[in-house]
């Protein structure tokens, strides 16, 4: 996710509950604005309202407010907080930054896809592994890939006697890898680092590294990027493929 500054307090404006496509008497504009999305290969439009209203249940609930401390916290009363969950009213931008202020979470928390506030099961039997050239290297995304992620969990697994080198990432990039069985030498910046079974290593990835199986038996990894503001990808010396 993206770190957001705090947003800096609005003018006061009186509280005016603002219909769903409506405009609220202060001159800011209820915040319907439709989202594109695709569905089919077609591009469709959907009213920010109802996700929004998923969104603020779940976060409300997830801390333990009720509509009535959440209404005292942020300042919209607790009639407009019931419409908005029912995606039966939307706020006029200003409220949505109380509301937001009052959860201490970000605007886009809000409004963003509702999906990603749910589990989403990645399941084995479907999971798309990626190789390198000679098949003797192979990765699996371990998370969604339908959304961009601060960091990615990946399933790695090297033949014996595989060698794959990885170029530099971006800079503010980390790898924490963990053997979960056979043998491994990672090698960051011209230092080599021996690993057995059960060892972790956490590293800067924006030096070359190198990973190396020098057992007889398939090395199995587990590895977690973390990528720094604004540099979030999918990437492990490989590029995910357009599913």
């Amino acid at each position: 996710m993206h770190s957001h500054a705090r947003p800096a307090a609005p003018r006061p404006i009186p509280e005016v509950e603002a219909e769903a496509g409506s405009e609220a008497e202060d001159g800011l504009p209820a915040l319907d604005v439709p989202v594109a999305r695709k569905a089919n290969g077609k591009v469709k439009t959907e009213s920010v309202a109802p996700r929004l209203g998923v969104n603020l249940r779940r976060l409300r609930s997830r801390r333990g407010l009720s509509l009535e401390r959440l209404a005292h916290r942020s300042g919209v009363s607790r009639a407009m907080l019931s419409q908005i969950e029912l995606g039966k009213s939307v706020p006029t931008i200003n409220s949505l930054w109380k509301i937001a202020r009052a959860l201490e979470v970000t605007f886009s928390a809000l409004i963003g896809p509702a999906g990603e506030g749910t589990p989403v099961v990645v399941k084995g039997s479907t999971s798309r592994f990626l190789t390198n050239a000679s098949a003797t290297f192979s990765s699996r995304p371990l998370f969604p890939l339908d959304r961009r992620h601060r960091a990615e969990l990946y399933e790695l697994r090297l033949k014996p006697g595989c060698e794959e080198r990885s170029h530099p990432h971006a800079a503010g990039t980390f790898e924490n890898l963990v053997v979960a069985s056979g043998a491994l030498e990672m090698t960051v910046d011209g230092v080599a680092y021996p690993l057995e079974s059960g060892d972790a290593i956490y590293f800067n990835a924006d030096a070359a590294h190198t990973y190396r199986n020098p057992g007889k038996t398939e090395a199995i990894l587990y590895l977690v990027m973390t990528y720094g503001q604004g540099e979030e990808g999918s990437e492990v010396g490989l590029t995910i493929p357009e599913p």
